[in-house]
């Protein structure tokens, strides 16, 4: 067997809820005559999910998410098995990255799958092209979320779209445990340093900063959050981890990592202030979260020191690294999330694609959570694959949280 074959054999054996999956979509094919446009990184998981809705009848078209993110083994697999058609490379310029997801569409896809909202925004500058027979969709991450909601905000969205991200077998776990475990992961291979004693600083505290907060920390880090929402910040503060702006921090920090979602975090006036040998990565979607046009002004020259690590020189002779082209780094450096973390994932997606094939006559254009059974369904089956069991309710217990007349 050639190598990809292997990584995704062994990312198989680590995900027994969507092989679960597997075996009812193959007994019952609920995707028979439909064509399926996913736009995902392109890892062995993916080609787990891909495996398994082409086991329920689907046919399969699959671009890359990000640039970066590409496993061209996993790609090799997929075209050799007839799994998927697979429009992706790791290092695609960004035109061929477009090109790569207009491709994709070329299938006339009844639903798209999507990681971070560029199938769905470039569906909706096509829609004559390629809108004709969708009649759903699906959205992995926050910044896809994100995005789809301003979409419908400007009453342009065309299509019901399922909010995976939403649910709470996938942003608990995924985010937390997937993102926090991978950047860690991206980090170490990219630089092979030693965590322990450094000053950690994570921009965000959302799920995915929660998880990385944790896991440095637990690797022996000293961190320090950034954060501009009161409430999060006043959760990370009495989770036992400093606090303080930017613009601080940055004076600091020795690893810096941004988490949040949005742009510019880590600017110009940042960079001038950090410790010579200070280390940049984003675990974010988009590489917009550093300003790396600003770090590119401020410096006198740059090179590559190791694979995915870039070093700058700043006017003043100072030297920062930049990890992963300022691109989400856990997946550029490292192999992405666990595959037992994307076993409730992408079970989630799969279960919603069935939903959507369904009950899409029924829904109308909006962004929608995924459906509160399907969530509780994926964490029974996941308890299930761990050999754990949990209690019931009583009766009795049932009347009691059902009656408003009981108290003291």
């Amino acid at each position: 067997m050639e190598k990809g074959e292997l990584r995704v054999e062994w990312a198989e054996k680590q995900m027994p809820v969507i092989l679960s999956l597997r075996e009812d979509f193959n007994r019952e094919k609920p995707f028979a005559g439909i064509r399926i446009a996913m736009c995902l990184h392109v890892t062995t998981e993916t080609a787990v999910l891909a495996r398994t809705l082409r086991m329920g009848g689907a046919e399969i078209s699959l671009c890359g998410s990000n640039p970066l993110s590409t496993q061209d083994d996993v790609v090799n697999v997929l075209n050799k098995e007839h799994t998927a058609k697979v429009y992706a490379k790791r290092g695609v310029s960004e035109e061929e990255y477009y090109k790569n997801i207009e491709e994709a569409l070329y299938i006339k896809p009844h639903i798209i799958m999507d990681d971070g909202g560029d199938l769905t925004a470039m569906l909706h500058k096509k829609w004559e092209e390629f809108g004709e027979y969708v009649i759903g969709g699906t959205e992995e991450t926050t910044t896809g979320v994100n995005r789809l909601i301003s979409i419908e905000k400007d009453k342009k969205l065309k299509i019901p779209v399922i909010a995976v991200n939403n649910a709470m077998t996938k942003h608990f776990f995924d985010n937390r445990y997937g993102t926090g475990q991978s950047t860690i992961d991206g980090i170490l291979r990219a630089t092979n340093i030693l965590l322990a004693g450094k000053t950690f600083v994570v921009c965000g505290y959302g799920q995915c900063g929660r998880g990385l907060a944790a896991r440095a920390r637990g690797m022996g880090a000293k961190v320090t959050v950034v954060e501009v929402d009161a409430i999060k910040a006043l959760e990370a503060a009495m989770d036992g981890y400093e606090v303080m702006p930017i613009k601080e921090a940055a004076k600091y920090g020795d690893i810096f990592v941004t988490v949040t979602g949005n742009t510019s975090v880590i600017r110009k006036e940042h960079f001038l202030l950090m410790k010579d040998g200070a280390i940049l990565g984003n675990s974010g979607h988009f590489n917009v979260e550093i300003d790396i046009k600003g770090l590119e002004k401020i410096s006198s020259s740059r090179r590559i020191i190791r694979e995915n690590l870039e070093e700058f020189t700043l006017t003043d002779g100072k030297k920062l690294y930049l990890l992963a082209e300022g691109r989400l780094l856990n997946l550029a450096c490292a192999e992405g999330h666990p595959a037992s973390v994307m076993d409730m994932s992408f079970a989630n997606q799969a279960l919603v694609v069935e939903f959507l094939v369904k009950n899409a006559k029924e829904l109308s254009p909006k962004v929608m959570d995924v459906p509160l059974e399907i969530d509780r369904g994926v964490a029974k089956r996941k308890l299930k694959s761990m050999g754990i069991s949990i209690d019931e309710m009583t009766e009795e217990q049932k009347r009691y949280m059902g009656n408003w007349e009981s108290g003291t």
